[in-house]
């Protein structure tokens, strides 16, 4: 069923299981990390659990997880802090990875095309805010073919703090120009619904996305989408 929006100004739109299945970049990147620390590999079902957050938060609970495994526990390698003291050389080796790899491994999701052609042709300025650091972000709506819609491009590290804290939020909208009353949150998580509602943003969530394993319709969103292209936009006015 369409979902009808009206008298928007902009949008707004999450990157990571919102426009773009990153699963298994992010588990290519984890996993070569993790060997070059000597640890086991992560499985796909703990990253789609962590994933959201920021890489930072990405990192240290796959620390945490691993660490934490009998098969890693039973060598003694696990001490008080054990995940912190790896973080610095486990993201510098991440960073490495996975701007090797960034798209390599990740697919657009059907619909996101044609979904964002629809808000184009409304006429509303489109800007992506997603927490994945911004040299990674860009690089990846290029390779990708998304970075033409938007007119801005804001990553968890271009402002003092990440979704769901509403900053972000309320940054890009100063940024668009336009009221956060009449700018849509598009995204796939409690992250997005948490920002949208502390910022004053209407939003919908996609049901296919990443939400830390949660179901996605027990967040307090105006509405869910299973395709950007069910966005009805034939009653929007700028």
């Amino acid at each position: 069923m369409s979902l009808p929006l009206t008298n928007l100004q902009a949008v707004i739109v999450d990157l990571d299981g919102t426009m773009v299945d990153t699963l298994g970049d992010f588990e290519a990147a984890l996993n070569r990390t993790l060997a070059e620390l000597e640890l086991p590999p992560v499985s796909r079902a703990l990253v789609e659990r962590t994933v959201g957050k920021g890489s930072e938060h990405l990192i240290l609970s796959v620390l945490e997880h691993q660490l934490a495994l009998p098969e890693v526990s039973a060598y003694g390698r696990v001490c008080t802090g054990r995940a912190e003291v790896l973080f610095e050389p486990a993201w510098r080796s991440y960073q490495r990875h996975y701007l090797a790899i960034n798209g390599a491994f990740s697919e657009v999701y059907p619909g996101v095309l044609d979904g964002l052609q629809q808000l184009r042709d409304a006429g509303l300025p489109l800007a992506c805010l997603t927490n994945k650091p911004l040299d990674f972000a860009r690089p990846l709506l290029k390779a990708k073919g998304l970075d033409g819609f938007f007119a801005h491009v804001f990553g968890g590290d271009s402002f003092e703090r990440k979704k769901p804290d509403p900053l972000p939020l309320l940054k890009t909208c100063e940024a668009l120009g336009t009221l956060p009353a009449q700018t849509l949150m598009l995204g796939d998580s409690q992250n997005d619904g948490l920002a949208a509602r502390a910022a004053g943003c209407p939003v919908v969530l996609v049901t296919y996305g990443y939400n830390h394993g949660q179901p996605i319709r027990a967040v307090d969103a105006d509405g869910f989408v299973d395709s950007l292209v069910q966005l009805d936009l034939a009653a929007t006015r700028r």
